[in-house]
């Protein structure tokens, strides 16, 4: 069975320059930890309908790394992609949720770069958290993201990476920042493994 999240009323919608969250929100039942990104890259870049969806993204290898001890569990090298059905199974077995901290964008230049991505619409992250009631940390991993949650839920000052937060709002939710795992930005994969797996550790194994 091949999975697919994909939100097809939303992709009809894109016009203008403005697109709308081209994925449905991943939201298993028994969540822990939602992470939460800015917005998924542009369909070219895809290898799957899922989140995290490019190639060049180390996201699903340092998950790999960590509970396998296999940065390419979740790699299948010979079609070059990652394999979703595996991944949203280990998601729903483990408590993960996924979303991202924009519903609509514009992007103010043709590549996947964050800074250049107009927020047109937040999400109702208070929505979402309403269906996850086991949820006891929110995960961002990029500056806009961080920047765009903090508004939502006026969190005054910014996390810096490497850092968790108590919600005001939500006492019994931690924000955490951690290092993007885009290869764009500086940090080796080790580090970022070591940066993950101390939440991970935290929120699963200690809670």
């Amino acid at each position: 069975m091949h999975c697919s999240y994909l939100n097809t009323e939303n992709i009809s919608r894109s016009r203008d320059g403005i697109e709308y969250h081209p994925l449905l929100p991943f939201l298993p039942e028994n969540a822990r930890i939602l992470f939460l990104g800015s917005f998924p890259p542009q369909r070219k870049r895809w290898c799957m309908d899922f989140y995290y969806p490019n190639f060049i993204n180390d996201h699903w290898r340092i998950e790999g790394q960590i509970f396998f001890g296999d940065k390419n569990h979740f790699v299948d090298l010979k079609k070059k992609c990652f394999k979703i059905d595996e991944i949203v199974a280990f998601c729903k077995e483990k408590g993960l949720a996924f979303f991202d901290t924009s519903t609509a964008i514009r992007r103010l230049q043709d590549n996947a770069s964050d800074k250049f991505l107009e927020v047109i619409e937040p999400t109702d992250i208070r929505a979402l958290l309403q269906q996850l009631p086991h949820c006891r940390a929110i995960v961002t991993t990029g500056e806009k993201a961080t920047e765009t949650i903090c508004a939502s839920l006026e969190i005054p000052t910014i996390p810096k990476v490497n850092t968790s937060y108590l919600i005001p709002l939500i006492s019994s939710i931690t924000l955490w920042r951690l290092p993007s795992s885009s290869r764009a930005y500086p940090l080796s994969f080790d580090k970022k493994v070591e940066a993950y797996r101390k939440m991970f550790e935290k929120i699963i194994v200690d809670s």
